[in-house]
């Protein structure tokens, strides 16, 4: 019950030839799909924290008390599944917070302090039972305000930064924080004193943490009713890089930005201009991507080729401007999910999001792409990695396998075959070397990841010199009667569940004969490990 205009839609793809079934073809078996993996010599090699993840901004609405769900032991053991990896701490409502050294944190907070002062500081982290169902029956109520676009000055306090810094370091991420680059002087320039009163409690504290500064600048006008162009900008960044350098343990401190919105062609300039004058600053350029609007984002834009192939023409724009202004700069996906607008309604919160994160990765990684920082790992609408009773989504746990099996160097693949044109529109196939830390895997395995976008099996056969090799499978396929927009999912036949609050499942591959031609189902992804592959350059 309450999805019946999504589960309408589903009947209608399927009247409309997007058959919704895990079905064959017909009574003939799938042609064979070719893939061959160049792994002699590697395409692209990516940060060890490519895949990271964020927490909005929004969550301070109203007041700061939500921030206080970051102590659940719960939500920091799923946090913990997601590292290494930076954790951004920005968003729109970002460049609206002020810092008050001298405000008093909220009840609910200080309640949290005072059970657990004195104790170990992560332990001091962890909530009691009482606060956490308190916080999460009050979260339905004041989650439309978190999604509204109103924008007004919030404070945030030392409390809320020693937060921010202790789910993050308890878990395992390294922290960026996005300063307000929305406080101006009369003649527009950035007025960093703010930012230096946060940069000297968070020194204070000896908190190592990296930084941003401002969100999505070419939205300013609409947010704020101001025009900062890109020099100017350029010219804050350098204003906080020396500001920077004021303090020992920041000196050499991480900057990244600008954080651009969805590049548009004709809108290159601010872009152009911002790393001409403060590229320098910086140690990552970031630009920020969605598919669609979630306000009218459909089932089919989901399981859309032509969709997916979207990012490769707005990364190539960014990726062409970063290298003619300041070239060998790495670039960053700074913020990304499935679409704007808090995700779209029982979609983006479903197996079928799968579709777009996973490619999204995949893409991301084979085009050069450094970091990609997933919106949100928790938090208001409906694309985050966990939701607001910190039930893991199909999405974490996408994620968590990614993690766990795909490494940093990019391999190539190439699609061949009798379908070879056909499978290329519905058949997204990826490959890397097997994650070195995983320890159920020697050096020299490779993790080759595909998602079947038709509505029918694709049957895959891995080429030689890989054909004869053992692979373990991890079919992710929805589970129960939702099917495609399904918030479970289970991995080879099995639901994946945590086994309690902090303990997480042992997800093993299933063994597949050497030489087996992959079955990918219908809609369906799945991740492979070629264990005895011996790629050299993997090794």
């Amino acid at each position: 019950m309450g999805r019946p205009d999504v589960l309408l839609y589903v009947f209608i793809l399927s009247s409309c030839g997007v058959a919704y079934q895990w079905g064959r073809c017909g009574d003939r078996s799938c042609p064979t799909v070719h893939i061959s993996i160049d792994h002699q010599i590697s395409a692209v090699t990516v940060s060890e924290f490519f895949l990271s993840v964020a927490i909005d901004a929004s969550l301070l609405t109203k007041d700061e008390k939500y921030i206080t769900l970051l102590g659940s032991e719960k939500l920091q053991a799923l946090a913990k599944g997601l590292t290494p990896g930076y954790l951004r701490f920005g968003g729109t409502k970002g460049d609206f917070l002020v810092f008050d050294p001298k405000k008093e944190s909220s009840v609910t907070e200080d309640k949290q302090w005072q059970i657990h002062h004195g104790q170990d500081r992560c332990k001091k982290q962890l909530i009691p039972p009482d606060v956490e169902e308190y916080l999460q029956s009050c979260w339905v109520v004041d989650e439309p305000l978190m999604l509204k676009e109103y924008y007004e000055p919030m404070t945030i306090t030392r409390r809320t930064l020693d937060a921010l810094y202790d789910f993050a370091n308890c878990s395992g991420f390294h922290l960026i924080f996005g300063l307000n680059a929305l406080l101006r002087k009369t003649d527009l320039t950035w007025n960093s004193s703010n930012a230096e009163e946060l940069l000297n409690y968070c020194a204070s504290k000896q908190y190592s943490m990296s930084w941003e500064l401002g969100n999505e600048p070419n939205s300013f006008r609409h947010k704020a009713g101001i025009y900062i162009d890109g020099y100017q900008l350029g010219e804050d960044f350098l204003i906080l890089r020396k500001l920077l350098q004021n303090f020992k343990i920041y000196k050499d401190s991480q900057l990244f930005g600008p954080d651009i919105g969805q590049p548009r062609r004709g809108k290159e300039y601010l872009l152009e201009s911002f790393l001409e004058k403060g590229g320098k600053a910086l140690d990552a350029v970031t630009w920020h991507h969605y598919y669609e609007d979630g306000r009218k984002a459909v089932l089919e834009e989901f399981l859309s080729s032509e969709v997916l192939d979207t990012l490769i023409q707005k990364a190539r724009f960014v990726l062409k401007v970063v290298n003619e202004t300041v070239p060998g700069k790495k670039v960053w996906l700074g913020e990304t999910s499935s679409t704007f607008g808090g995700g779209t309604p029982h979609l983006s919160d479903t197996y079928a999001a799968g579709f777009m994160w996973l490619d999204k990765l995949g893409l991301s990684a084979r085009l050069g792409i450094d970091v990609v920082v997933r919106q949100v790992i928790f938090g208001a609408g409906t694309y985050h990695l966990v939701d607001s009773k910190f039930r893991p989504l199909p999405d974490y746990w996408l994620s968590y396998l990614y993690k766990k099996l795909v490494g940093t160097t990019v391999l190539t693949v190439n699609i061949s075959g009798m379908e070879k044109e056909k499978a290329k529109k519905t058949l997204r196939v990826y490959a890397h070397c097997t994650n070195r830390n995983n320890p159920d895997y020697p050096k020299g395995a490779i993790t080759m990841f595909a998602m079947n976008l038709s509505n029918k099996t694709e049957d895959i056969k891995v080429l030689e010199p890989l054909f004869n090799k053992t692979i373990d499978q991890y079919l992710l396929l929805p589970a129960g009667k939702e099917k495609l927009l399904s918030q479970t999912v289970q991995l080879n036949g099995q639901v994946i569940k945590m086994v309690d609050d902090r303990t997480f499942p042992a997800l093993k591959g299933k063994p597949l004969p050497p030489g087996t031609v992959l079955e990918l189902p219908a809609f369906s992804y799945a991740f492979y490990v070629i264990k005895d592959a011996k790629a050299a350059s993997c090794s």
